[in-house]
């Protein structure tokens, strides 16, 4: 479970993008990662890998040195179980996968996450919540709502802004009192030397290009 986790709290993506995340989508020399597909499960269908329903849901996104440092472990434990394995290997180019390679079902992983949280005495967080979870610290790191929405792969900002609004709550008043910083800093003194018209071009002048 431990490369799942580590990818939705630090890349944000959904439970099926991690589990249809192939190998050829991740580049480590370059660090970034392409998320092109989702792996989806119901009972009349089985097992599907579908596109993403929007265009901003293909996305392609930078990632950190300690994630790509934890991918090159993974990818090396892999290829350990695969030498182990021999034949019985299934050659799925899967990041997360089964242990043999094959794909991980969804209820399957879910089911192996909630026995994780109850071996270590936990009722939480689930598993989407991982996601909310790296929204949460982006915002925390001063990243625009633009660049969240990209990254969670949301069809429209204003969705990311309904779906997280208390991550933006304070945004309003910080944004006021630069504005008033910003005007107080371009008014001229009461007491000035200079005549009436003078002090209305200055101050005209001192206002911002876009009023």
């Amino acid at each position: 479970m431990y490369m799942a986790i580590v990818l939705a709290i630090y890349t944000g993506l959904r439970r099926g993008e991690i589990l249809a995340l192939r190998w050829q989508d991740v580049d480590l020399d370059a660090c970034t990662v392409t998320v092109c597909r989702a792996l989806e499960y119901t009972k009349e269908r089985g097992l599907v890998f579908k596109e993403p329903k929007s265009r901003r849901g293909r996305r392609c996104f930078d990632l950190s040195a300690t994630l790509v440092s934890a991918l090159i472990e993974h990818k090396a434990t892999q290829d350990d179980y695969r030498k182990k394995l021999g034949g019985g290997y299934r050659e799925n180019d899967l990041v997360v996968c089964v242990e043999d390679g094959s794909i991980w079902k969804p209820p399957a992983f879910d089911s192996s996450y909630r026995q994780l949280l109850k071996r270590r005495g936990l009722t939480g967080p689930t598993f989407h919540a991982l996601r909310h979870s790296n929204a949460s610290f982006l915002r925390k790191i001063g990243t625009d709502a633009k660049e969240i929405s990209e990254r969670l792969g949301h069809s429209r900002v204003s969705f990311t802004l309904d779906r997280y609004v208390h991550l933006f709550a304070g945004q309003q008043k910080g944004t006021a009192l630069k504005l008033d910083a910003l005007f107080k800093a371009a008014r001229l003194p009461r007491r000035s030397r200079l005549g009436k018209a003078m002090r209305a071009r200055w101050s005209l002048r001192a206002l911002p290009s876009y009023c």
